[in-house]
């Protein structure tokens, strides 16, 4: 969504942030950067995140981004 809403594949986020968006605790944030990082997908460092294989993240995400694109494209957002 990054590159969807920002154009830049870079996100000022700490994981504490995403933790409280997502109703879950911050090791939970963590643990999964950290296989998304491990499987070359994203890069984070303290306070963002960088996408650096979109194809591979569009592909690991649920069904619901697909679902989400499509509403975007229908009421003009993309």
């Amino acid at each position: 969504m990054t590159q969807d809403r920002m154009d830049s594949g870079s996100l000022p986020i700490t994981h504490d942030f995403l933790a409280t968006m997502l109703g879950t605790d911050r090791p939970t944030v963590s643990l999964a950067a950290g296989v998304l990082q491990r499987k070359k997908i994203i890069e984070y460092t303290r306070g963002a995140v960088k996408i650096v294989n979109r194809k591979k993240l569009e592909e690991s995400a649920c069904e619901c981004y697909g679902v989400i694109q499509q509403y975007d494209g229908e009421i003009g957002l993309k």
